[in-house]
């Protein structure tokens, strides 16, 4: 898991080559494992390798969340909203994608996280897990990522040109 952390933290470095931003991406995803590690003990599971892919899976969903909302972040502040409004706008507006995002994943997971019957011993730890980080990661991606995102931020960060 470390190593995927790092090559997530590398990927998301690429795409908007700031570790600032990248950072706070990964805050996101730290906040979804929560929902996961929750999602686990509420139902009584224990970790195992499908809960450990289950993981994986819920970090790459965390991560796409949070690029959404920091990328448009920016381009609102690329042309010229204030860093607070421009935290808000993008709050505002990707409020519906995100939550598109998170219910489509969580719905078609949870029979699989509800099951009990034969044959769901190796679905049902992946399932719960990614469901329980999805209930989770768009409060995250909501509320907390653009206020996060006000906090680190400094007028002289330099920022994409507006498209």
């Amino acid at each position: 898991m470390p190593g995927t952390v790092l090559l997530i933290f590398l990927i998301i470095y690429g795409a908007f080559g700031s570790a600032k931003r990248a950072c706070l991406n990964l805050v996101n995803v730290a906040v979804a494992r929560v929902g996961g590690l929750l999602a686990l003990y509420i139902t009584g599971t224990h970790f195992s390798v499908s809960s450990g892919v289950g993981f994986l899976a819920l970090f790459g969903a965390s991560v796409q969340t949070g690029l959404i909302m920091v990328e448009y972040i920016n381009q609102l502040s690329a042309r010229g909203y204030s860093i607070e409004n421009a935290a808000i706008e993008g709050a505002v507006r990707r409020l519906r994608p995100i939550l598109m995002t998170m219910l489509v994943a969580s719905l078609g997971l949870l029979p699989a996280a509800l099951s009990h019957a034969i044959g769901s011993d190796s679905q049902l730890p992946f399932a719960i897990v990614i469901v329980g980080g999805l209930i989770v990661d768009p409060i995250m991606s909501i509320f907390l990522l653009p206020t996060f995102y006000v906090w680190w931020a400094r007028p002289t960060a330099r920022l994409p040109s507006p498209a």
